[in-house]
């Protein structure tokens, strides 16, 4: 079981216009609405990719009964994804181990303009949560890690919980032994890599905010020093670069997508992570990650990503070793 933690879930809402015109009212031609936070999107490609998942993390009022009634009867693809082996496992399930809290869970909308493929995005801030609430989920993401093969803890703290958080929740996994996961950003991610994650994931600008160096290979050898066993940096269309104890590379998709970008570092996370489980080599695990992420931004929905893109995608993905040291 592949664990994923969200400190700040969401009801993810999408919205399709036309073309969205600043000071404008629109008429939507499409709309969805599925359980979001980037954990819970990462459970959703991992499910679809066959692995058993559990997300935990907090839900609360009247957003988050919606939300954990549509992850109750969730599939995250309407056809199983083909393995690149040629089998096809059947989604796995999704465990709901998610806290109850008093405070109403938030609300992300996500627009896409038709015309372009660009999106706005607009993010509530989530619930206050209680000192008591914060201890509820330490107990149950302690009894979750006996059973997890790794843990990946994602996206950005909820009002209430102490800025160190991450780093409290990456000595636990590292005491219980299982394979951690940080991909958050600002303070959180600062001080989370200090307690030595198994592996860091963020993008370009998050990178540049922790290093002060905006060169992508100086700045994840930066980031790596800091406390991070590996780093796998986000580079946007470039594609991804990673800097760990068994050599550096670059994966680089083979052509650039326009779309929707949203949920593309999760589903780059799910790839890393299930890559990770599986034993598969560095280059393997970001090959999956390029072709996971590319194939989301193809897909009109957040979170969601374009099946026949990513097995099209997989075996094109670009692999490049750097020959110098990590």
């Amino acid at each position: 079981m592949i664990l994923t933690v969200t400190l700040n879930t969401a009801l993810d809402l999408t919205y399709g216009v036309p073309e969205l015109v600043p000071h404008a009212s629109h008429r939507v031609s499409d709309m969805s609405e599925r359980p979001g936070g980037k954990g819970l999107n990462v459970a959703r490609v991992l499910s679809a990719l066959g692995h058993e998942t559990a997300v935990t993390g907090f839900a609360g009022g009247s957003t988050g009964a919606v939300l954990r009634e549509l992850l109750a009867g969730m599939s995250p693809q309407d056809t199983a994804t083909k393995a690149e082996n040629g089998a096809t496992p059947a989604p796995a399930p999704i465990t709901d181990a998610l806290v109850t809290v008093a405070g109403n869970t938030r609300r992300t909308i996500a627009v896409v303009d038709r015309a372009t493929g660009d999106t706005t995005q607009l993010n509530e801030p989530g619930p206050l949560v209680t000192t008591d609430e914060w201890t509820t989920l330490l107990g149950r993401y302690e009894e979750l890690l006996t059973g997890a093969d790794a843990v990946a803890l994602c996206g950005s703290l909820p009002p209430g919980i102490h800025v160190g958080a991450y780093a409290e929740l990456v000595r636990l996994a590292r005491t219980a032994g299982v394979p951690v996961l940080l991909d958050t950003s600002g303070e959180p991610l600062r001080r989370g890599i200090a307690a030595r994650p198994d592996l860091i994931k963020p993008n370009a600008d998050e990178l540049a905010r922790l290093t002060g160096s905006r060169e992508p290979l100086r700045a994840t050898r930066d980031a790596r020093r800091r406390g991070a066993h590996g780093v796998v940096a986000s580079l946007g269309p470039d594609g991804m670069l990673a800097v760990t104890p068994d050599g550096v590379w670059q994966a680089s998709p083979p052509a650039k997508v326009l779309g929707n970008p949203t949920g593309a570092g999760d589903s780059a996370v799910a790839g890393l992570l299930s890559g990770l489980v599986e034993g598969l080599s560095w280059p393997d695990r970001l090959r999956r990650a390029v072709a996971l992420s590319t194939a989301t931004v193809l897909s009109p929905t957040a979170g969601d990503f374009d099946r026949a893109a990513y097995e099209e995608l997989l075996p094109r993905v670009g692999i490049e070793e750097h020959t110098t040291a990590a």
